[in-house]
């Protein structure tokens, strides 16, 4: 499946998780209400750069930016890849 993309130097592709569709109460978001998740699953990272290696690896949940990456569809399924340095934390 995604180990057909294997990112390049400093790159990391993250899987988005899903958008929250009900709040801790129990209302229900309407589609259009929803936001854009913010945290994935990295599925492939690059080699790094030259003094500069890796830090995060493959199955690291992860936090990033809201307009951080590139999104794009693979197999009906929705990525980001981004540079290493725009995720904020693994959690």
């Amino acid at each position: 499946m995604t180990s057909k993309i294997k990112p390049l130097a400093d790159r990391v592709l993250i899987k988005v998780s899903e958008a929250e569709t009900t709040t801790q109460s129990g209302i229900i978001i309407p589609d259009n209400a929803q936001e854009k998740p913010q945290k994935g699953t990295v599925m492939a990272v690059g080699n790094g750069i030259k003094d500069q290696p890796i830090t995060v690896k493959v199955g690291d949940t992860v936090l990033y930016g809201k307009y951080a990456g590139t999104e794009l569809k693979h197999e009906g399924e929705e990525f980001i890849i981004m540079k290493e340095s725009d995720i904020f934390a693994i959690i």
